[in-house]
């Protein structure tokens, strides 16, 4: 009985496998652009405190997406996630107060090989103003991942 279940496994494996050859195997990871005219925010910008802000973002997967990440957090001690070759002007290291902290995952809807992701930030008031890291993560279906750090500022308005 053991060697005709093993026989009985054995066939439906290679049954199997013989199928996955047609499965399209994904070796690229996902892209983050941010180069289009309106896409927001851009690297060295301003948000104001007691408002929010909308980013605007493009993914672009050679077989599907997945999901994304935004975070923000403040950048007071100059450690750097930057992804761009343009340096901020930074305000001098102080201890944070009353930072900032966002993060929240979206899931991209299935079947998506391109997808512009949008969303709103509200910026307390009550917020430390100074500056802050814009962190986008991107996972592809496949579980590549890609990420981008854009500096911005959060002041008051004038």
């Amino acid at each position: 009985m053991k060697r005709i279940t093993y026989i009985i496994t054995v066939l439906l494996s290679l049954i199997l496998m013989e199928g996955c050859d047609d499965i399209e195997k994904d070796e690229e990871g996902p892209i983050i652009d941010i180069s289009a005219n309106d896409a927001s925010p851009q690297n060295c910008g301003n948000v104001y405190r007691g408002e929010s802000f909308t980013y605007k973002v493009r993914f672009i997967d050679n077989i599907e997406l997945g999901s994304y990440s935004i975070e923000m957090h403040n950048n007071f001690d100059h450690h750097t996630h930057s992804t761009s070759v343009v340096e901020c002007d930074l305000d001098p290291i102080k201890t944070a107060i009353n930072p900032l902290l966002f993060i929240k995952e979206f899931q991209i809807p299935a079947g998506q090989r391109d997808y512009i992701a949008t969303g709103s930030i509200d910026i307390p008031a009550s917020v430390d103003r100074g500056d802050y890291h814009f962190m986008i993560r991107l996972t592809d279906k496949s579980g590549w991942q890609n990420f981008i750090g854009i500096s911005l500022k959060i002041i008051d308005k004038k």
